[in-house]
C-alpha cells in the first residue's frame, strides 16, 4: 500500500522529484537562513500544507505569517537579536511558533528536554542566561527544582494549562496571542539559531551552537539520505527539543513536503497514525523499531504508505524482520548535534547495523590519540569536517575551552571509536565518551554521579551502561557506602527521583564493598561494565518499581 506524490497534502506542480539536489542553487550561501527559505517556499507552495499536528494545519503561506507574528510578540517583550529564549515544551504547535519567531528576528531559541530537573536544568539556565522562559504549564514544577543560586528569567510565559501551582519569583503570564508581524531580521548563515544541549561526558552538558546554515544542510543531507521527494509526507513522533525532529521540519520545508508531528511515540498506535496521515517517510531510533516488532502481528502491518524509515541505531539483526513484516526498509546512518547527517547507507542497507558511507560534502578521518590517520581496518576516533560553510555547529556556548578541545586541529572530534572498511563502509565500534544512550536519550554519567554523591551514605559511585533487550543501553550504578552507613538499592533510585531526568535514573544498582581502581585512583568502569549482570545486581524492573517522573 503506497501513496503517489499526487495524493500529497502539498499543492502546486508536484513532480515527486528529489528537489534537495537543487537546494544549493536555489539558495546561495547568503540565503541559507530560515526566514528567506520560508518566504521563498511560501511563494512556491502557497496554500500547500506544511505542518499537521492534531487539528492544527499550517500552510506554507500561513507559516510565514506565524513566524513574523511570533517575532513581533517576542520583540514586544523586550527580546532582541542574540538574546536567548529558553523553551520547555512537548511536541505542539506553540513550540514551533516560538522557534520560528526567534529565527525570524535573530534571537536564539534554547529548547530544553522536558524531563530535566535539578542539577541538569540549573546548569542549562546558568550557562545560557535566557532573557525569557517559555514553559508548558505541566512542566512548571521543574522550575521549582532549580538550585538556589539559579534564578529563573525575569519573564516567564506559560503554554496551556495544568501543573501544580507554586510561588514563582518574577512575573508569569500566559503566552500572549499572536498579532501583527514584523519584517525578518538581517540574519547571516553563521548566526546561531538554536542552542541544543547534548549530554556531558566528563562534565556538565554542553550547549551546541547551531547556525542557520547548519539547519539548512540538515534539510538537504537528510533528504538526500532518505530519498525524500517533493510531495512526501514526513511523519515523526520524536521530541522537538532534539535535533532529529527539528531538522525534519527543515526537510519538509526545503523539499516541498508536509511535516506531520505527533505528541509522542506509541508502539501500539504508530502504524494507525502513519496510515491516517498517509505518511511516506518515518523516523525511528534504536529501540523504537524493536518495540514495533514486539507488538502483536496484525493483518494491517503492511496497510500503510511508508516507503522508508530512518533507522539510526537499530541493531542490524532487526532490519530484515522489520522489512519482512512491515514492508519498510530502514536507513542506517550517523549524525550528531554538532555535525549533520554525515553517514548513510543505501536503501535498504547493504550491511545492516553499520553507519553506512560518508556523505558528499563531508570529510572524515580515523585517528589515533595523536590525531595521526590510521589505515582501514583499524579502529580509532572519528574526526569530521564539513566542506560547506557553517554546515556544522560553531562550538559550545560559553565553553571556549571545550570548543577548542572538540575542534582541535580544525577537525571535530566525535569521541566515537570507529573503523573504516576497505570498501568505504564505516562501523561504530564503541563510544569513547563516558555517556550512555538509552531509549533515544543521551545520559551523562557525570551528571547522574553528581546527584548520587549528594546522598550522605554514598562515598563513591560509578554510572555505566549495561545492555538492554531493546538493543541500546540501560543505566547501571555501582555504589560504595561510607563506613557505618547502610542503604538499600531501591533507596538509590528514590534519591534520584525529581533531581534528574526520569530516563537517567539507574535501572540496575550494585552496592559494592570497594571500587575497581586504576593505579592513579580512578574508577575502572570497564571492569564494572564487563562484569555485567551478576548476583548482587538489583534490577528495579524485575522488582516492579517504577520511578516517579
Amino acid at each position: 500500500m503506497r501513496v503517489p506524490a499526487a495524493d500529497s497534502n502539498v499543492s502546486g506542480q508536484l513532480s515527486g522529484r528529489p528537489i534537495w539536489s537543487e537546494a544549493a542553487e536555489r539558495f546561495p550561501p547568503a540565503d541559507r537562513i530560515l526566514s528567506t527559505v520560508l518566504i521563498r517556499q511560501a511563494a512556491r507552495y502557497g496554500d500547500g500544507m506544511l505542518l499537521v499536528f492534531g487539528e492544527t494545519r499550517w500552510s506554507y503561506a500561513e507559516t510565514v505569517r506565524i513566524a513574523a507574528a511570533s517575532a513581533a510578540r517576542l520583540m514586544r517583550a523586550g527580546i532582541r537579536a542574540g538574546d536567548r529564549v529558553a523553551l520547555i515544551c512537548s511536541n505542539r504547535p506553540e513550540f514551533l511558533e516560538v522557534y520560528l519567531g526567534c529565527a525570524w528576528m535573530g534571537a536564539v531559541c534554547v529548547p530544553i528536554n522536558t524531563a530535566l530537573r535539578g542539577i541538569q536544568l540549573s546548569h542549562i539556565l546558568r550557562n545560557c542566561g535566557p532573557k525569557l522562559l517559555v514553559v508548558e504549564a505541566p512542566f512548571l514544577p521543574a522550575v521549582a527544582t532549580l538550585e538556589s543560586d539559579v534564578a529563573p528569567p525575569g519573564v516567564i510565559w506559560t503554554i496551556g494549562e495544568g501543573g501544580e501551582p507554586f510561588a514563582m519569583p518574577g512575573p508569569i503570564a500566559p503566552l500572549p496571542p499572536l498579532g501583527e508581524g514584523v519584517s525578518p531580521a538581517q540574519a547571516r548563515p553563521g548566526d546561531t539559531v538554536a542552542i541544543l544541549y547534548t549530554s556531558g561526558t566528563t562534565g556538565p552538558s554542553k550547549g551546541v551552537c547551531c547556525p542557520q546554515a547548519q539547519m539548512f544542510w540538515w534539510g538537504v543531507y537528510s533528504a538526500r539520505a532518505l530519498g525524500i521527494v517533493e510531495g512526501d509526507v514526513l511523519f515523526t513522533t520524536l521530541p522537538l527539543f532534539h535535533t532529529n525532529a527539528l531538522n525534519a521540519f527543515y526537510q519538509a520545508l526545503l523539499n516541498g513536503c508536509t511535516y506531520v508531528l505527533e505528541p509522542k511515540f506509541s508502539a501500539s498506535g504508530f502504524w494507525a497514525a502513519a496510515r491516517r496521515h498517509r505518511a511516506t517517510v518515518g523516523y525511528l531510533l534504536g529501540a523504537m523499531a524493536v518495540m514495533l516488532l514486539a507488538q502483536p502481528q496484525s493483518e494491517n502491518d503492511t496497510a500503510h504508505y511508508l516507503r522508508v524509515a530512518l533507522g539510526g541505531g537499530v541493531p542490524g539483526r532487526f532490519h530484515g524482520p522489520f522489512l519482512a513484516r512491515f514492508g519498510v526498509p530502514l536507513l542506517d546512518g550517523y549524525g550528531s548535534t554538532e555535525t549533520n547527517f554525515v553517514f548513510a547507507s543505501p536503501i535498504p542497507s547493504d550491511r545492516p547495523g553499520t553507519m553506512g558511507y560518508l556523505a558528499d560534502g563531508v570529510e572524515a578521518r580515523i585517528v589515533d590519540p595523536d590525531d595521526t590517520v590510521l589505515p582501514d581496518g583499524i579502529a580509532g576516533e572519528l574526526l569530521l569536517r564539513a566542506r560547506e560553510p557553517f554546515a556544522f555547529a560553531t562550538g559550545y556556548f560559553g565553553m571556549p575551552e571545550k570548543t577548542v578541545e572538540a575542534w582541535r586541529n580544525l577537525w571535530f572530534h566525535t569521541g566515537d571509536l570507529v573503523m573504516r572498511d576497505t570498501d568505504g563502509q564505516y562501523h561504530l565500534v564503541d563510544r569513547m565518551k563516558d555517556s550512555i544512550r538509552r531509549r533515544g536519550e543521551n545520559v551523562s554519567s557525570w551528571e547522574v554521579e553528581q546527584v548520587l554523591l549528594r546522598h550522605p551514605a554514598i562515598a563513591a559511585c560509578a554510572i555505566y551502561p549495561l545492555p538492554s533487550d531493546l538493543g541500546e543501553d540501560e543505566v547501571a550504578a555501582a555504589i560504595q557506602l561510607r563506613p557505618g552507613h547502610a542503604l538499600e538499592a531501591i533507596d538509590v533510585v528514590k534519591h534520584c527521583e525529581g533531581q534528574i531526568a526520569y530516563f537517567a535514573i539507574p535501572r540496575f544498582v550494585r552496592i559494592v564493598a570497594e571500587m575497581p581502581l586504576t593505579e592513579n585512583g580512578k574508577i575502572r568502569k570497564v571492569v564494572l561494565r564487563e562484569a555485567g549482570m551478576i548476583a548482587d545486581t538489583w534490577d528495579r524492573d524485575a522488582a516492579g518499581y517504577k520511578p516517579r517522573r
